[in-house]
C-alpha cells in the first residue's frame, strides 16, 4: 500500500499519507490482495475504502463517530461507519441511532440508511478497521488498519480544537484514549446495538449535546436530518 497509489483525499494525505508507506501497511495490502486472490470477497469495494476521508476533509470535520469495522453483508458497506447504501434496510444499530435522534431532536426517521449527507456536513464516519471479509465480522482486525486510523484521530486531536467525538461502546472508547478531553468534547455511551442500546444509548442525548457544544464555540451545529431516499439519486 503506497502513498502514491492510494487515492486519499489531499488534506488527509498531507497528514497521514506517509503512514501508508509503513511496513505494517505494506503487510496489510499484501494480506488483502491474497484474500481476494483466494476468492474471498472483501468489503467495501476498493474505491470506497477511504470514503470517510473523501467525504469529510480534515478541516471540515466537526463531529467524529467511531465505528468498529464495516458491515459484512452484501451491498451494505460503502466506507462510512454505521451507514448502508440507499435501498439497503438499515441494520439494527442504525435503527437505534435514528430512534435516538427522533427522541432527542424530534427528527423523523428517514426511509433509508445512507449517512453520506452527514459526512458531507462535517461528520467523520470512521471505522477503526476499514475492510472486512464477507460474512465474517472482525475478520480484518489486527491486520494493520488500527494504527492508520489511530494516526487520523491523533492528527485531529493535535491540529484541531473543539471537535465532538462520539464514542459508543468499549471498543470506540478504548480508541478514544488518544483524544485530549481538554481540547475536545467526548461523548460516551454503550453501543447502539440491540444487545446494549437499552442500557444507555437510547436516551443519551448525544446529538443535541454535540450541537450545543458546537454552538457554544460559535460553530454551526450539525443538521442530523436526512433527505428522502428519492433525493439521493
Amino acid at each position: 500500500m503506497t502513498e502514491d497509489r492510494v487515492k486519499l483525499e489531499p488534506s488527509w494525505k498531507e497528514r497521514i499519507g506517509d503512514y501508508l508507506g509503513r511496513p505494517d501497511m505494506q503487510a496489510l495490502a499484501t494480506f488483502i490482495r491474497s484474500e481476494k486472490q483466494a476468492g474471498k470477497v472483501v468489503y467495501p469495494p476498493g474505491p470506497e475504502i477511504f470514503a470517510a476521508f473523501d467525504h469529510t476533509p480534515f478541516d471540515a470535520v466537526r463531529v467524529v463517530i467511531l465505528g468498529q469495522d464495516p458491515y459484512h453483508g452484501p451491498d451494505q458497506a460503502h466506507g462510512l461507519c454505521f451507514s448502508v447504501r440507499p435501498g439497503v434496510p438499515p441494520p439494527p444499530s442504525l435503527q437505534n441511532i435514528f430512534k435516538e435522534i427522533q427522541r432527542d431532536l424530534g427528527i423523523a426517521r428517514p426511509d433509508h440508511g445512507c449517512l453520506t449527507p452527514w459526512a458531507d456536513r462535517g461528520v467523520l464516519l470512521l471505522n477503526a478497521v476499514l475492510t472486512v471479509q464477507q460474512g465474517l465480522a472482525a475478520s480484518h482486525q489486527g491486520k494493520g488498519w488500527e494504527g492508520f486510523t489511530d494516526a487520523a484521530i491523533d492528527a485531529l486531536n493535535r491540529e484541531r480544537e473543539g471537535l465532538v467525538f462520539m464514542l459508543w461502546g468499549s471498543y470506540a472508547q478504548r480508541k478514544g484514549q488518544l483524544i485530549d478531553s481538554r481540547r475536545h468534547c467526548i461523548l460516551k455511551s454503550v453501543h447502539p446495538s440491540p444487545l446494549s442500546a437499552h442500557r444507555g444509548f437510547l436516551g443519551c442525548g448525544h446529538f443535541s449535546a454535540a450541537n450545543h457544544y458546537l454552538e457554544s464555540r460559535g460553530v454551526a451545529p450539525i443538521d442530523w436530518s436526512l433527505p428522502p431516499r428519492a433525493a439521493l439519486g
